[in-house]
């Protein structure tokens, strides 16, 4: 088992920036791949981003350029640097943990709202 505790979400201007933490306790952190996932209301979770445990990353298309994830395994944090941010970037946004036999959705956090004014 792995427990994960997001937080750094909030109200941000379009065009800004807000970086999120996910601190990671429980098992061996380096063990799991984390990733991050949003859901805006009335739409499905959707991925954002993702790194395995020795930083090799992935996004989604449509975020490429300004979001950018990076881990401390030390530290056992994983964070979402989230740049230029636009209205349609609202929405709670989850940590999440897999092994490498796992899937996604074997753990997530509790979801840390951000919110996007334009």
């Amino acid at each position: 088992q792995v427990q994960l505790v997001e937080s750094g979400g909030g109200l941000v201007q379009a065009g800004g920036s807000l970086r999120l933490s996910c601190a990671a306790s429980g098992r061996t952190f380096s063990n799991y791949a984390m990733g991050w996932f949003r859901q805006a209301p009335g739409k499905e979770r959707e991925f954002v981003a993702a790194s395995t445990w020795n930083s090799i990353t992935r996004y989604a298309d449509s975020l490429k350029g300004r979001f950018t994830i990076s881990r401390d395994n030390a530290k056992n944090m994983v964070y979402l640097q989230m740049n230029t941010l636009k209205p349609e970037d609202t929405a709670v946004y989850y940590c999440a943990a897999k092994t490498t036999t796992g899937s996604w959705g074997d753990y997530w956090g509790q979801g840390t709202q951000v919110t996007v004014s334009s």
